[in-house]
């Protein structure tokens, strides 16, 4: 605690103490011992400060021009640039993921940053011709007000960054909440901001747990949009909230997603792909590879190979630049896991690999677990049907696309799917069939870019996106303008009509 620094919420430009003086502190998933911070525990007081602040800041902030906002982002990914290694080795102490993950996690801000200043002279509207003579008819994009926003930990500077900047270029002011385990990198991203020239009170952070912070940020009368990245259980109680109070809300949530290897499939390729999709962020993505669905001809010799793969994989610390996979976020988590092992081995799937938390020795101080691998699993068991969130792979065997494809989409998610095969006439049809919001041939369930929406469908998400042009979308909202230089009273359908 003598060591850690502390860190107060930032309204209005300053940053101040919950107003309750609680804190909690964010410890490191690879080594409790090392507190990462400490941070302000709020609750609704905390809350109704912050969105006052972005309530004031918005009067003036709606008022910059798009291009003046936007020349902002791209000054603070010009920053973020010089200091990648540093946030991204601040993100491993208190995420976990590897260091060439969280690099890439800076990166992601980074590219975010670049691609919303570029939307800074393309807010484009439509111009239409008037039905009448002598009028001029267009649409143009305004603001919302208000943002409240609310991030998950697994990516704790690109997903704020998703939401932030496209909110920020619209001409929004917004009070973000991080994920309680992972705020630090949410602050190196707005003090980023900061620097680039944003002005106080545009974007405000509040710090602390769900029910004290985040409820009341999705409540408050002044906040006129919520953007939700979390679990489907709590996103339907946010998008609950917000529909009863009329606001746009746009929900990111859970996944169990699948990657379909088909006989003529390159297995060198979707072995390579399996592994970095199940096992990547030790699992913790809501584009996970939870699921492999492989063809029954070649599903042996896939299965045998994967275990060997995961049995390799070098789980620790890290920071540590030979390690393949982290921990996990929490102690929670690894219960998590450490549960649906159980269900999995007694609904009768063969656990083949793993299966078990790793607490000796290099492992004893944080939240680690194996690389885990189920074999004879079937398609309507919990452990393929229900999002784990941990480095947890269920192998399922299929009979040819079709039968893959059914798999596939019998669950309640659809965020991402995999097709792994050389032959395009299968591959567009499982384009076409999958019922998901992303589909990848020949590479895995991980990879979004920025400049594509991101979402699923289901109960994945309520059908907005994140990223590209879809996150204007949310973040905006249509005027429709009519400009009669008629010099006389024209009643459009009325006057119109013959």
């Amino acid at each position: 605690m003598a060591s850690a620094k502390t860190y107060g919420n930032l309204i209005g430009g300053k940053f101040v103490p919950a107003k309750s003086g609680k804190t909690f502190e964010n410890l490191s998933p690879a080594d409790t011992s090392d507190v990462v911070g400490v941070f302000a525990s709020s609750d609704d007081a905390d809350v109704d400060a912050a969105v006052k602040a972005a309530a004031k800041a918005y009067e003036t902030w709606r008022l910059v021009p798009a291009p003046k906002r936007a020349e902002i982002l791209y000054r603070t990914g010009e920053l973020l640039v010089k200091r990648k290694e540093e946030f991204a080795r601040d993100m491993t102490r208190e995420m976990g993921k590897v260091l060439s993950e969280t690099r890439g996690d800076v990166q992601e801000a980074i590219d975010t940053a670049y691609y919303m200043a570029g939307e800074g002279r393309r807010l484009f509207g439509q111009t239409t011709p008037s039905e009448l003579q002598n009028k001029f008819a267009m649409s143009v994009r305004m603001p919302v007000g208000v943002c409240g926003m609310i991030a998950p930990w697994n990516f704790p500077m690109a997903i704020p960054s998703w939401k932030l900047f496209p909110a920020l270029v619209c001409g929004n002011t917004c009070v973000i909440k991080p994920a309680e385990d992972t705020p630090l990198s949410t602050f190196h991203l707005v003090e980023m901001l900061m620097e680039a020239g944003l002005p106080d009170g545009v974007v405000n952070i509040v710090t602390g747990f769900g029910p004290e912070a985040g409820a009341p940020l999705v409540e408050h009368p002044k906040v006129r949009a919520i953007s939700f990245t979390g679990s489907s259980e709590v996103g339907r109680i946010v998008g609950q909230k917000a529909a009863g109070n009329f606001k746009p809300c746009s929900l990111e949530m859970g996944g169990k997603n699948a990657m379909i290897v088909l006989d003529d499939a390159n297995l060198d390729l979707a072995l390579d792909g399996a592994v970095w999709g199940a096992f990547g962020t030790s699992g913790q993505r809501c584009t996970a590879t939870s699921r492999v669905i492989v063809d029954k001809r070649v599903a042996a010799e896939f299965t045998a190979r994967i275990v060997e793969r995961a049995k390799k994989l070098r789980v620790g610390n890290g920071l540590e630049e030979n390690i393949e996979m982290g921990p996990q976020i929490n102690k929670q988590q690894i219960e998590t896991s450490t549960r649906y092992v159980k269900v999995a081995q007694d609904e009768g799937a063969a656990l083949l690999q793993g299966g078990v938390a790793l607490a000796e020795g290099v492992h004893s101080k944080g939240h680690f677990f194996a690389p885990t691998i189920f074999g004879k699993v079937q398609a309507k068991m919990r452990i393929a049907q229900e999002e784990v969130f941990g480095p947890v792979l269920s192998v399922i065997e299929c009979d040819g696309v079709e039968d893959a494809i059914r798999i596939a989409n019998g669950i309640e998610y659809g965020l991402s799917t995999a097709l792994y095969s050389r032959d395009v006439n299968k591959a567009f049809r499982a384009i076409r069939d999958l019922e998901a919001g992303i589909t990848y041939v020949n590479a895995p369930t991980i990879g979004a870019e920025v400049h594509l929406p991101f979402g699923g469908v289901k109960q994945t998400g309520n059908g907005h996106r994140e990223g590209g042009t879809g996150a204007l979308d949310f973040y905006t909202t249509w005027k429709s303008v009519y400009i009669d230089y008629s010099d006389k009273l024209q009643r459009a359908q009325i006057d119109n009509a013959k």
